[in-house]
């Protein structure tokens, strides 16, 4: 089953923060339900032109169609997509070519690319498939490619002492598979790590958006919003994601180690420009 249109969320402002209630930030920003078995679950930011959703093929075969939205006669008319499998193994067949994507490994597919399928393969467990996809407008194409978890580019950062130690897999970036706007990639929490990033930072010049995933049922992220004098929170539980619009800063901590999948679009593809908000500027 596919959705025949995909449920917009506006472009917002700074100014618009302080009226909001927690209901408002929720509505605006959070995506509850990304992954919902046998269907292709889409939403579309006007932050930067953004579309992200989920693939859960259940033990059949989901088709990637256009979408009057994005007014394409196919999703990669005039865009891209980057995907990450976050659940058992599946396949991603594109124009006949088929990949299989373990959990944690990226695939990237560009502009002009007609036909897109996601199914399980056996012995995927009882979880199946679950393919994260984020998509952006692309001005050509690049070739796909196919990543493996801990074949991109790995970053260790952070510190157990500040509770945020943690490995960051580069997949799609300036260094690595090459793309238009998508710089895209997967970082796992060590155990007893809970933050995610802190100091906590914006980037002007993109928007960022969060996948939350391998979080236990009972625990949560607390996702921290907003410009830095006037911050807001998210509470986000397992496969939940969250829109950063590129004014508002995005770090969390978790009741719980966690992973999760950050992807952004926008001016640039310098994964390090961005913009500082030390922990003693926020309010």
């Amino acid at each position: 089953m596919t959705e025949t249109h995909i449920p917009q969320r506006y472009a917002t402002n700074p100014a618009q923060i302080p009226g909001m209630t927690t209901q408002d930030l929720r509505d605006t920003y959070l995506i509850p339900d990304v992954f919902v078995p046998g269907e292709i679950r889409l939403t579309y930011t006007h932050h930067d032109r953004i579309v992200l959703g989920g693939a859960v093929p259940a033990g059949g075969v989901l088709e990637l169609g256009g979408y009057p939205e994005i007014r394409s006669d196919y999703f990669l008319e005039h865009r891209e997509v980057g995907i990450i499998n976050v659940g058992g193994t599946g396949t991603v067949t594109a124009d006949g070519e088929v990949y299989a994507l373990v959990k944690g490994a990226c695939l990237y597919l560009g502009r002009g690319i007609r036909s897109i399928s996601f199914a399980d393969v056996d012995g995927s467990g009882d979880q199946g498939a679950q393919f994260y996809l984020f998509s952006a407008p692309a001005h050509t194409a690049y070739p796909a490619a196919l990543v493996s978890p801990g074949e991109g580019t790995v970053r260790e950062l952070g510190d157990q002492l500040t509770s945020n130690r943690r490995t960051l897999n580069q997949y799609i970036h300036e260094n690595g598979v090459k793309s238009c706007q998508i710089v895209m990639g997967v970082t796992e929490l060590h155990p007893g790590s809970m933050w995610n990033t802190m100091p906590a930072h914006t980037h002007d010049r993109r928007t960022e958006c969060y996948l939350y995933f391998d979080l236990p049922e009972d625990a949560r992220v607390i996702h921290l919003m907003g410009q830095r004098e006037e911050t807001r929170h998210l509470v986000v539980a397992d496969r939940q994601a969250v829109i950063s619009p590129s004014w508002s800063l995005h770090s969390g901590v978790g009741t719980s180690s966690y992973t999760f999948v950050w992807a952004m679009a926008g001016e640039n593809q310098a994964f390090d420009d961005m913009d500082a908000a030390p922990v003693t500027d926020l309010r």
